[in-house]
């Protein structure tokens, strides 16, 4: 329990990790309305609605966290075979992977003795992170729990976003729901799309228009297509 608070401490303090859970979100905000759209648009009833937005929301937050585990491991895997593919070039040949270490530092403009001073300092402070840094761009394998933790954290943003448009069938009368869909997504995609600009550092009105763009699109045409089915 401590860890996984301390993860999520972490997580909310973490630029990068509050704009991909603001993405999730915003999936999940868009793919359930988007359903709820379609199937207003083909004259559902309020108990056929109810019954999409739940599903929309399960079933798209259980995928959404499947995708994300299933490549945050598949990630994890490349990660341990070049790191143990290191380890051992480094117990072999320790000093011609100093060597190709200096070479990469020599390429960056630094002299040949300084390039070597460097690499071997890096070497006898962390060899295999400085192997893994340098060629692969890796600066810390993934935990055994960090796809876990990727595939729960993105299954959760995406409930959150998608409960906005199921409490909105709950508790708006059927004549108002899809205007009120509507009205709440563009909200929810504003005030999102806020955070994701801010802990970006991106233009707020560009990320604004972009999601407004995509979300409301997406709804209006799930409601043509819904009036087309039927």
């Amino acid at each position: 329990m401590t860890s996984m608070l301390t993860r999520l401490r972490l997580a909310v303090t973490d630029a990068a990790s509050l704009r991909s859970w603001t993405v999730d979100a915003n999936d999940g905000i868009i793919a359930t309305a988007g359903v709820l759209e379609g199937f207003a648009g083909a004259g559902a009833s309020d108990a056929t609605l109810l019954t999409a937005a739940i599903v929309a929301t399960v079933a798209g937050g259980l995928s959404l966290g499947g995708a994300k585990w299933s490549e945050e491991a598949a990630e994890r895997e490349v990660q341990v075979r070049l790191a143990r593919e290191e380890a051992a070039q480094l117990e072999s040949s320790p000093e011609d992977e100093i060597a190709e270490l200096a070479g990469y530092y020599e390429a960056k403009g630094l002299t040949d003795g300084l390039a070597r001073e460097v690499a071997e300092q890096l070497t006898a402070q962390d060899a295999l992170g400085a192997q893994l840094e340098t060629e692969h761009g890796i600066r810390e394998v993934m935990s055994f729990g960090a796809p876990i933790w990727a595939g729960v954290t993105a299954s959760a943003a995406f409930v959150l976003g998608a409960l906005i448009p199921l409490l909105i069938t709950i508790l708006v009368p059927g004549a108002l729901e899809a205007w009120a869909i509507l009205v709440a997504v563009a909200v929810s995609l504003v005030l999102t799309s806020i955070v994701s600009a801010r802990t970006g550092r991106t233009g707020v009105s560009r990320t604004i228009a972009r999601a407004l763009t995509v979300g409301l699109g997406t709804l209006g045409v799930s409601y043509l297509v819904g009036l087309l089915i039927f």
